[in-house]
């Protein structure tokens, strides 16, 4: 695969604004190519930490001594959060300047007591790559082993790629948090969760599967949502006229990754896992449309108290709909079943199923579409279909 600099769907601003993201995502790489003149200041870097550290002020005379209208970067700004108060300050100097802050997350910094600049930066997601962004270098079946992580692409060894990634970037992430005498209880903690992917949360079974307390298993998936490489989605509940399950289901933030911490036993069912990270490949293409489309939706799903479901419900200025993800090649009678009870409660809701199959079909009034033409066709700012 070519993969020299991809183009991303990511919205650039004028404005000062933090750029939040997994690692891996892609922030440095696309920053560094958008701004290529800017003033840069990597965290990550020793040299450079160690002298930010030691005197903060060493960042207001550099950024005091640039001409109007300057970019500076400062990646990963988790890692010295008193750094913002300096950017608060440089900001309403008003020399238009543009701080661009990159980093994995803004939990840190909330735990400091920062206040994330009152509202003076915009906040922006970076995810890893969808398939549009991709085009003609998107291999369906390898994207639903191995995922979209940026990091990953142009290695020869995908699987050890992702490998080294949980080990290393959790690992550090872990320790950033305060978590580092509870390490292996935490990996323990993923690969269960991994077997929660795609699934309606009990936290007192994982509490027990991980032999930690619930109150721990319910901060540790905080965590994993404030690192932003898992999310919660919960009922959709608008109007509601049947009776609903009330817990949330959880997913983690790209298919490679839980691919690589969903460990095969003898009783797993292959099928079975393969459903359940193409259902997550549809859902971290639907977020990060959500998050690179301007005006505002929200990403639920449904389930009635007698188990009747649909994956997704996506609602919001560009539209209303309902989407409904099968792992097969044909559409069986019970495949609609779910998308038809919702249409009984929305008649407004246009009704999607993403299915295996290569044919483009409409069934009654529901379009079923394969899953790789939906995935290309989905771009931020359009209609979902």
């Amino acid at each position: 695969m070519d993969f020299r600099y991809i183009k991303r769907f990511f919205a650039e601003t004028s404005d000062s604004y933090f750029l939040f993201g997994p690692r891996g995502t892609g922030k440095s790489t696309m920053t560094k190519n958008n701004h290529p003149d800017a003033l840069f200041f990597d965290l990550r870097l020793p040299e450079t930490r160690y002298k930010l550290l030691a005197n903060p002020d060493f960042l207001k005379e550099v950024v005091l001594a640039q001409p109007s209208g300057k970019t500076i970067v400062i990646d990963e700004i988790q890692k010295i959060p008193q750094l913002l108060s300096i950017v608060h300050f440089l900001i309403e100097k008003k020399q238009n300047w543009q701080f661009i802050l990159t980093g994995s997350s803004a939990r840190k910094l909330k735990r400091k007591g920062v206040d994330l600049l009152g509202g003076r930066a915009l906040k922006k997601i970076m995810h890893p790559f969808m398939a549009a962004e991709l085009q003609h270098l998107f291999d369906f079946e390898d994207v639903l082993l191995y995922g979209l992580l940026p990091l990953r692409f142009g290695k020869n060894e995908a699987q050890e790629t992702l490998k080294a990634y949980i080990s290393l970037y959790l690992e550090e992430e872990v320790k950033a948090e305060g978590l580092a005498r509870n390490y292996d209880l935490f990996a323990r903690f993923l690969q269960v969760m991994a077997f929660s992917h795609g699934s309606i949360l009990n936290v007192s079974n994982i509490s027990r599967e991980c032999f930690v307390k619930r109150t721990t298993v319910s901060e540790w998936i905080s965590i994993l949502e404030d690192l932003l490489i898992a999310y919660e989605l919960t009922i959709f509940t608008r109007k509601a006229k049947k009776e609903l399950s009330a817990h949330p289901k959880f997913y983690f933030f790209d298919v490679g990754v839980y691919r690589t911490l969903r460990y095969m036993s003898l009783k797993d069912n292959e099928k079975e896992i393969e459903g359940i990270a193409l259902e997550g490949l549809i859902l971290q293409h639907l977020v990060a449309w959500r998050d690179y489309t301007k005006s505002r939706h929200e990403i639920n799903f449904w389930r009635t108290r007698s188990g009747t479901e649909v994956d997704f419900i996506v609602h919001g200025e560009l539209g209303f709909w309902a989407i409904e993800v099968k792992n097969s090649t044909t559409i069986r009678p019970d495949d609609v079943r779910g998308l038809s009870a919702f249409a009984e409660d929305y008649p407004e809701a246009k009704l999607i199923l993403i299915y295996r199959g290569k044919e483009r079909m409409l069934k009654k009034n529901i379009l079923c579409i394969p899953a790789q033409e939906f995935l290309l066709s989905l771009l931020p700012n359009k209609e979902i279909i």
